[in-house]
């Protein structure tokens, strides 16, 4: 997901996402007010004021089952602990009234225990204060609760609510069952909810039929259960909690959805009670997927296609029009999407990594509900005309379209991509897609989203965790507030059952749906425990057992640190920093920025490696000759550390002529550059989904007159720094065929319109209107005339053209395993920068990978037909030619892939032996070999 920078309150960053931008690794407060959703919510309106006239904070902790801590700071000041279990407590002449129960805190003179402390790091400092032995806290938890001082004479000095998270865990952590367990003749049915007064399951006869019966449950140990006949089996249900919900400091009896759900009524209102192990739910050879999934060596053998479920077949007129925008468009064998997957997948492609597409609030699931612009019509308006977003923006709340970054149910497949929305459409549709998708080679990557939720609260259809066991669930501030520097009611994978909850939706996404990966939005707001025993977990699953090969799945996420988790506040997180040595990838944001300039919030106008800097300057002042120089050959350092996998320990010659690690050199913020253990831990990318298209970026970033073939050069070489390089290289749909969203640069909400896919090549969707005014209106008068501008639209040609080449250097990639190394070590072996130091080239990166020589050489031999390879990026305006004395006399030859390339001027890349001297046309990746004999 992302957030973004004109949030309320925004602090400037260099890098922060969701629906719209990618963010990075800085410290930021943010509120992710571009994720908003199409309703109001709680955390929207302040800071909740109780209407009872009790306190509306929640300042003390209850962190063990004996321990209360609370940031007093008056060594004589003592504790009581107030209780009501009907919520009648209330303030009055500086005296509380109405409990059941008060008992007196006795002071501890210790500090927090070490464990308690590791999982609270943010109240170290706070004094801690005994609960008594003989207190029942298992029924105190169920009570309104509040804890409040007093000085040596008795006298009132503060009172505050309480935050149940450690108690909870300290007493009802639990790893038995949950959700429904289905036996031949009965279905038992379990829910932890030890906060709850009274819970009982309520079935309805249909997704929107009357109420039949209600089921009282019981409980032990916080877990509510009853066991009911297999006959109930496709009914539908909703969970009646009776619970104190801090938010309204009442007793309130919330209706909820199973938060283990397997199957959902339209717009989750219902609960399906569905056998997902069903056969009639799978489709024909489901059970044999496993033996039909494509080939994966290692996880340096990756490359990763992302893609949004609608944009693939919304306007593709050679799939049916039911199941255009959903997951059966995937089963269109000869579809214009298909073919195009296809051609990548023979190319070497192997991951699609698909947008969410669990159960999510923003788009409503009954399609005859949704409303359409009348796309004739706006294809008549002038490509720099404001009326195409605003006939766009006015639909937008009643739409089909959204990315889908607002979770309601993180365990069902979303309701609006299903030809139907009850029953078990969403699920065989889901099952199909995947298993169309690997027969075509292709695995398939889901994006989760655990960092946060739509909703919170004990009333509206999209809250459901926070009803079950209210303020459990959600991370809330040292004000009893919640969290929402993620978006929205940010997640607290710290607490036991929050970090139980994600471990198990990945196992069901694994094993119910033979997902193959899953990158993980903001996974900087998740603790690194979670991640980490998230990959253990699924690396456990077996083809014997399960069905699935836990080993080939991979495991990816935006390590931003910011917000209320920055720098370990809340518990070692899992940024990009601390991510290292664990194997699990991150998304480089330095190789971005250096590639394309700037950062996605800073002005559009600032240029890079690929972009014109220095070289080729297109009026926006980013420093003196000098100044702009330097800064393109910090750019080349930076991008050479990401050619190494980002690695920390990769030691280069920098532009000074210092020898640096990875980790010592420094972005212009002051991160290290360098953070990764292994090649597998970085993602390096481009563009993706937030922010501008690539072919976007160029255009703005380009002088406005360069010509659009000089574009499409610089689209290219900018694709294929990423895909040559160490690491996993990741690509945003289109890129390959120069995507246009008009440039906008947050197109979450913005339609099929300014998302149009077009795989038939006849239009990558330029000039297609200003973008939606809110995101895009400071940009404008940039925007227009370049929309205008008919030079910049590109033919069908030049789409063909960049395609082809794309293809191109995929297939180098995978034409050796030099471009995909899987240790660090045989990067620091084997890969060598040259045009390095002082007295580098301008605009020209050079790379060498070196392979065994002979037998008797000391590293292992990996490539069977090359035994060197040297890749040239040349980013000026400009043929180079160029002398490496210590690649002379290699007998090296461009790549037979590029000997046959349709692309002229990559035919013309020479090397002279004698001197070393390689000859690179202007905006130019040249590959050249030496074959073994």
């Amino acid at each position: 997901m992302a957030v973004g920078e004109d949030c309320a309150a925004a602090a400037v960053v260099s890098q922060v996402r969701h629906r719209c931008c990618f963010f990075s690794s800085v410290d930021v407060a943010i509120t992710r007010s571009d994720k908003l959703p199409k309703r109001p919510h709680l955390w929207m309106l302040g800071p909740l004021v109780s209407h009872t006239g009790f306190v509306s904070d929640a300042r003390a902790y209850w962190v063990t089952r004996s321990l209360i801590a609370w940031n007093v700071n008056d060594q004589d000041t003592s504790l009581f602990l107030y209780a009501s279990r009907d919520a009648t407590m209330h303030v009055s002449d500086g005296a509380i009234h109405g409990y059941d129960s008060k008992i007196e805190l006795q002071p501890e003179h210790a500090s927090l225990p070490d464990n308690v402390a590791e999982k609270f790091p943010f109240i170290r400092s706070y004094r801690t204060f005994r609960v008594p032995s003989s207190v029942d806290v298992a029924s105190l938890v169920k009570c309104q609760l509040a804890v409040a001082s007093y000085d040596a004479h008795g006298r009132q000095q503060d009172v505050t609510g309480l935050q149940l998270p450690g108690v909870l865990d300290d007493m009802f952590a639990y790893t038995g069952p949950l959700g429904a367990v289905f036996s031949d003749k009965d279905v038992d049915l379990y829910l932890w909810a030890p906060t709850a007064q009274d819970v009982r399951v309520c079935f309805y006869d249909g997704p929107a039929g009357p109420l039949l019966q209600t089921v009282q449950l019981k409980e032990l140990n916080g877990v509510w259960s009853v066991t009911v006949p297999r006959y109930r089996e496709s009914q539908y249900y909703l969970y009646e909690v009776k619970v104190y919900h801090p938010s309204t400091s009442q007793v309130e009896k919330c209706l909820a959805d199973d938060p283990y759900a397997r199957g959902l009524s339209a717009n989750g209102t219902r609960t399906w009670l569905v056998d997902i192990n069903t056969e009639t739910l799978k489709p024909a050879s489901w059970d044999e997927l496993s033996d039909e999934k494509p080939n994966l060596e290692s996880f340096s053998d990756i490359s990763i296609y992302e893609l949004h479920i609608r944009d693939f077949s919304a306007h593709d007129c050679t799939v049916d029009g039911n199941s255009r925008g959903g997951f059966r468009a995937f089963t269109c064998q000869d579809s214009a999407g298909m073919h195009h997957l296809r051609k990548l997948s023979a190319a070497g492609l192997t991951h699609v990594h698909l947008l969410p597409s669990f159960h999510f609030a923003s788009v409503d699931d009954n399609k005859s509900n949704w409303k359409f612009v009348d796309e004739a019509q706006l294809a008549k308006l002038p490509p720099g005309s404001d009326e195409q977003q605003a006939a766009i923006v006015s639909i937008q709340q009643e739409d089909p379209y959204n990315w889908g970054y607002d979770p309601v149910l993180w365990g069902v497949p979303k309701g609006s991509y299903a030809s139907n929305p009850d029953g078990p459409s969403r699920i065989i549709e889901y099952r199909q897609m995947v298993q169309a998708l690997n027969r075509i080679g292709l695995r398939v990557v889901m994006d989760v989203v655990y960092n946060h939720l739509d909703s919170s609260g004990p009333f509206g259809v999209f809250s459901v965790l926070d009803k079950i066991v209210p303020g459990y669930y959600l991370r809330r501030d040292i004000n009893g507030q919640i969290e929402n520097s993620a978006a929205m009611n940010n997640t607290a994978s710290e607490h036991f059952m929050v970090d139980r909850l994600i471990v198990d939706d990945l196992l069901n996404w694994a094993i119910n749906y033979k997902v193959d990966g899953f990158r993980f939005d903001l996974m900087g707001h998740i603790m690194k425990s979670t991640m980490i025993r998230a990959k253990s977990a699924l690396r456990s699953l077996t083809r014997d057992v399960h069905g699935v090969d836990g080993s080939k799945i991979y495991l990816y996420g935006e390590g931003w640190d910011f917000g209320e988790v920055a720098q370990n506040k809340r518990g070692i997180n899992a940024s990009q920093i601390n991510m290292s040595g664990t194997g699990i990838g991150s998304f480089n944001d330095r190789i971005r920025d250096s590639v394309n300039g700037g950062n996605p919030f800073g002005n559009p106008l600032q240029q890079g490696f690929s972009t014109g800097l220095f070289l080729e300057p297109n009026g926006y002042y980013q420093g003196n000759e000098a100044d702009t120089r330097r800064e393109l050959a910090t750019y080349a350092d930076h991008i050479q550390i990401g050619l190494a996998g980002n690695l920390k320990d990769y030691v280069l010659t920098t532009h000074t002529g210092e020898a640096k690690k990875g980790s010592d050199i420094y972005t212009f913020d002051g991160s290290p550059v360098g953070y990764t253990s292994s090649p597998v831990e970085t993602i390096n990318y481009v563009s993706a989904h937030d922010n501008e298209t690539l072919f976007d970026i160029v255009s703005i970033k380009t002088p406005i007159g360069l010509s659009i073939d000089e574009k499409c050069r610089i689209n290219h070489l900018a694709s294929s720094i990423i895909a040559l390089s160490q690491g996993i290289p990741f690509f945003h749909a289109g890129d390959e065929i120069l995507r246009s969203k008009s440039l906008d640069r947050d197109s979450y909400n913005s339609g099929d319109w300014f998302n149009k896919l077009d795989f038939t090549y006849e239009t990558n969707n330029w000039g297609v209107g200003l973008p939606p005014r809110d995101k895009n209106e400071e940009n404008w008068h940039l925007i227009k005339p370049r929309l205008e501008n008919p030079s910049f639209r590109p033919s069908k040609n030049h789409i063909l053209s960049v395609f082809n080449n794309f293809v191109d250097i995929l297939k180098i990639r995978y034409s050796s395993p030099l471009f995909r190394l899987s240790t660090a070590s045989d990067i620091e072996q084997r890969v060598r920068f040259h045009n390095t130091g002082p007295s580098m080239v301008p605009g020209v990166i050079v790379m060498s990978i070196k392979d065994a020589q002979n037998e008797k050489c000391e590293m292992a031999q990996l490539d069977k037909n090359f035994s060197y390879v040297v890749t040239i990026f040349n980013v000026c305006p400009h043929e180079v030619s160029i002398e490496i004395h210590d690649l002379a006399s290699l007998g090296l030859e461009l790549h037979p892939i590029q000997v046959v390339s349709s692309d002229v001027l990559v035919r013309q890349s020479a090397y002279q032996a004698s001197k070393g001297r390689f000859t690179v046309p202007r905006r130019t990746t040249a590959v050249f070999v030496r074959h073994r004999c």
